[in-house]
C-alpha cells in the first residue's frame, strides 16, 4: 500500500482516564504532504507517537504502509522514517560516523554505509562538516543531520514532528526545500506536525486541525480558508474623528468591525462583494479613507476561528 497511512475512530487514554485523543479519523494517500496542526496539548504529538509505534493505541484502528501499528510494529519501523522534536544525536561522534552507524543498523555493509552516508550529507548540504563532531554542529546543521538520519533507508512515509522549531529563517528555508524535495521528486509521503502556520500553508496538499482530541477542521488550505476564514477589509483615515464616524456608518457590516485610532477594519465572508456597499456608506458620510485594501484570510485565521469555535461549543477538556 505504499506510503498510506489509515487512522479510524483512535482512542488513546492514559492513567486516571484522561484521554489525549478522542475518536480520530483521517486517510493519507500515498505520496501526499499532510499537516497536522494543533495547539499545545490538543493531541498532535499522541497521535504521531502512535502511528509511530511508540505508544499502543487504546482502541481503534491505525495503518501505515499497509501494516498495523499494534500487530506488525517492526514492519511499520522499515517503512517510516521520523524527526521528533528533541534529536537524538551523540555530540561525541562525527556526522559521517552518526550517519554510517544509522546504515548499519538498517542492515546496509560497512562500504555502503559508508557510500550512503556520504549521499546524505551531500543531499543536506552537510559535506564540509562531514568530521565535524556533531556537538559542534550549529542548531540548524543538528536538523539538517538529523533529517538525514532519518532518510537513511530511504523510508515511504516520513513523519516531521515541528522540524523547524527554533531555527532561523534561512535554515528554515533549507529544511522546507529538502521536505518539498523528497515529497515532489521521491513521491515520499509527510506527515508534518508544526506550529509555524506558514509553513503548513506553504507546504502541506491538505491540512488536519486537532483540538482537545478531536479533529476539528479538514482540507486544503484554500477549502478551509473559505469555510472558516474570513477577509479583512481596512481602512485608514486622516484623522481619529473619521474613523469613529466610519465605524459608527459601518457597524452593521460584515461579522465584526474593529476601531482602533484612526483605522478601521472589517471582516466579512466576502470583503470584495461588500466594498460597493463599503463605498456608498462612506461617500454618504463624506468620509474618504486614505488607505482601502481588502486582505483574504490567513491559515492563522482559520486556526483561530476554529479553535474558538471549539471552545464556543463547551467541548469537555482532559
Amino acid at each position: 500500500m505504499g506510503g498510506t497511512i489509515h487512522v479510524e475512530n483512535v482512542i488513546k487514554t492514559f492513567k486516571g482516564n484522561v484521554q489525549a485523543v478522542k475518536g480520530v479519523s483521517f486517510d493519507i494517500g500515498d505520496g501526499e504532504f499532510f499537516a497536522f496542526l494543533g495547539p499545545n496539548g490538543a493531541g498532535k504529538s499522541t497521535t504521531v507517537q502512535m502511528l509511530t509505534t511508540l505508544i499502543k493505541p487504546t482502541s481503534g484502528q491505525l495503518t501505515v504502509a499497509g501494516f498495523d501499528v499494534r500487530k506488525d510494529p517492526e514492519k511499520v519501523r522499515l517503512e517510516i522514517g521520523v524527526a521528533l522534536q528533541e534529536t537524538g544525536i551523540d555530540p561525541d561522534l562525527k556526522g559521517i560516523e552518526l550517519l554510517e552507524f544509522q546504515a548499519r543498523l538498517f542492515g546496509f555493509s560497512k562500504k555502503s554505509a559508508r557510500i550512503r552516508a556520504e549521499e546524505l550529507l551531500e543531499l543536506v548540504g552537510l559535506t564540509e562538516d562531514a568530521d565535524r563532531l556533531s556537538g559542534k554542529y550549529s542548531g540548524g546543521m543538528r536538523r539538517r543531520l538529523d533529517l538525514a538520519m532519518t532518510l537513511v533507508h530511504q523510508p515511504k512515509i516520513l513523519f516531521l514532528d515541528e522540524p523547524t522549531t527554533g531555527l532561523d529563517p534561512s535554515n528554515r528555508q533549507t529544511i522546507w526545500k529538502e521536505i518539498k524535495r523528497l515529497n515532489k521528486e521521491e513521491g515520499t509521503t509527510i506527515f508534518l506536525t508544526t506550529q509555524y502556520l506558514e509553513e503548513a500553508d506553504q507546504l502541506a496538499d491538505r491540512i488536519s486541525i486537532i483540538n482537545k482530541g478531536e479533529i476539528v477542521a479538514t482540507g486544503t488550505t484554500n477549502e478551509l480558508k473559505r469555510t472558516f476564514g474570513f477577509d479583512a477589509i481596512f481602512l485608514q483615515f486622516e484623522t481619529e474623528e473619521q474613523a469613529q464616524k466610519a465605524h459608527y456608518a459601518t457597524n452593521h457590516l460584515g461579522r465584526n468591525v474593529e476601531l482602533v485610532k484612526n483605522e478601521l477594519t472589517i471582516f466579512a465572508e466576502n470583503g470584495t462583494t461588500l466594498l460597493v456597499e463599503l463605498i456608498r456608506l462612506l461617500g454618504d458620510q463624506q468620509l474618504y479613507p486614505t488607505t482601502l485594501n481588502v486582505q483574504p484570510p490567513s491559515l492563522d485565521d482559520v486556526f483561530i476561528q476554529v479553535t474558538k469555535e471549539q471552545e464556543k461549543e463547551g467541548v469537555a477538556y482532559e
